[in-house]
């Protein structure tokens, strides 16, 4: 009999066959997802309501990455969440062992980034994922992660407002460690450098790439992008006495980018004329946790930084500047957010995620505004995006009252570029 490890017991996991090596499980077990690259077999398995993603790996390394995504998600690090590990799985037909199986969650609305080049990316969007992969590598090593196999096949990314988050999906060569060296750090962005050249090569040489771009110039791009965020959120600050607003400034900097400073050294000189100051603790999701305490939405951080925004201007228009914050956000809540989303049709939900709707929204009534020339009712620009843009996008997700949608025909027409098989489902453990 299979033994299960996990900290919250799924019964459900029992009936499937994990005698049988995962690259023969039967398709009705099974879910089609767009797939990455993986050394491991992977497969995206249905467990009642629920989609989760298994991965074959020795027994070591299974144990080990699901400790470290335990780990990473007590921290609040953007990573899959392990589900459990499964062991002593018996043989398979030729005598051979099979290996454990490490289950996570699957993460909705995320995407590897073969899907996303597949679609036809321009360079600007590139651009945006370059950032995601930057942010995340500066969380990681911010929280004391040693990644030891940055890539983009490593990670997956969710749509945030006009921008992306990305993931971290495979912790199987990860260490955590109090704080990181500087060796330490430059041993992840020499690894990054290596992997995301070959990887954008390839994409390159698959046509997938724009023409613009070139490979080496986007690995320096990366680099020189991670050692600019790493010094704004962790370099020592010297200045005169004279300029203390300059503290105010270097936070305020800080919570655009999305941090919460949780400490501020600040030290003078003996002559007490020079000021230096260094960020102790920085925590990433500054618009996230404010946007969770006013109304209850739980986004990511520039869909946050956008709700809010809308909120801002929620309060003048309505001149609600003097009254209180959480009053003003709960009606926003009541008469902005959920009404458009409640005209949302329930099985357009697999294309976008409530917050990704409303910026999109957002976008646009403000275009449908302008060449109106005034500003076009909520009601009529929300059925509007509905019709003209909601409708004619792609599912991202997998709902769970609508797993069999996956396997109908009707969908297989929105996987653009190749056709998923369900027994061939993407790595998203990859690797």
């Amino acid at each position: 009999m299979p033994r299960f490890l996990s900290t919250t017991p799924d019964v459900r996991l029992v009936g499937l066959p994990w005698d049988t090596p995962l690259a023969e499980w039967p398709h009705a077990h099974l879910v089609a997802l767009p797939r990455g690259i993986s050394r491991h077999v992977v497969r995206f398995i249905r467990v009642g309501d629920e989609v989760l993603a298994a991965k074959e790996v020795i027994e070591h390394l299974a144990i080990h990455e699901y400790r470290l995504l335990h780990d990473l998600a007590r921290m609040d690090t953007p990573a899959v969440e392990a589900h459990s590990v499964i062991t002593d799985r018996g043989t398979a037909a030729d005598g051979t062992p099979l290996d454990p199986v490490l289950v996570t969650r699957h993460l909705r609305f995320a995407l590897p980034y073969r899907s996303l080049f597949t679609r036809g990316v321009r360079s600007e969007t590139v651009g945006r994922l370059i950032d995601a992969m930057v942010v995340l590598l500066v969380r990681l090593h911010l929280a004391g992660f040693l990644w030891g196999d940055v890539s983009l096949s490593n990670t997956l990314f969710r749509r945030d407002a006009g921008e992306f988050a990305a993931y971290l999906v495979d912790a199987e060569t990860g260490e955590l460690h109090n704080s990181l060296s500087t060796g330490q750090r430059e041993h992840d962005l020499h690894i990054a450098r290596t992997n995301l050249f070959g990887e954008f090569l390839d994409l390159q040489a698959g046509g997938q790439l724009d023409q613009q771009l070139d490979p080496l110039s986007l690995v320096d791009q990366i680099e020189a992008r991670y050692r600019e965020l790493w010094a704004e959120l962790t370099a020592p600050e010297e200045f005169d006495e004279t300029q203390m607003h300059r503290v105010d400034g270097r936070v305020r900097r800080l919570n655009a980018l999305g941090f919460d400073v949780a400490e501020l050294d600040i030290t003078t000189d003996i002559e007490g004329t020079t000021v230096r100051i260094q960020p102790k603790v920085v925590d990433a999701g500054h618009h996230s946790r404010r946007l969770l305490r006013l109304t209850g939405l739980d986004t990511e951080e520039n869909q946050a930084r956008r709700l809010l925004n809308d909120l801002d201007s929620y309060r003048v228009r309505t001149d609600q500047q003097g009254v209180d914050e959480a009053v003003a956000a709960h009606q926003w809540l009541t008469q902005c957010f959920e009404p458009v989303i409640r005209l949302v049709p329930d099985h357009l939900f697999a294309k976008r995620e409530a917050a990704q709707i409303y910026h999109e929204f957002l976008d646009y009534r403000w275009y449908r505004s302008e060449a109106a020339g005034a500003e076009v009712p909520l009601d009529e620009a929300a059925r509007g995006y509905v019709h003209d843009i909601l409708t004619k996008l792609p599912d991202e997700a997998v709902p769970a009252d609508e797993l069999s949608f996956l396997d109908s025909p009707s969908s297989r027409s929105h996987r653009l570029a190749n056709p998923y098989d369900p027994s061939e489902g993407y790595a998203e453990d990859a690797d």
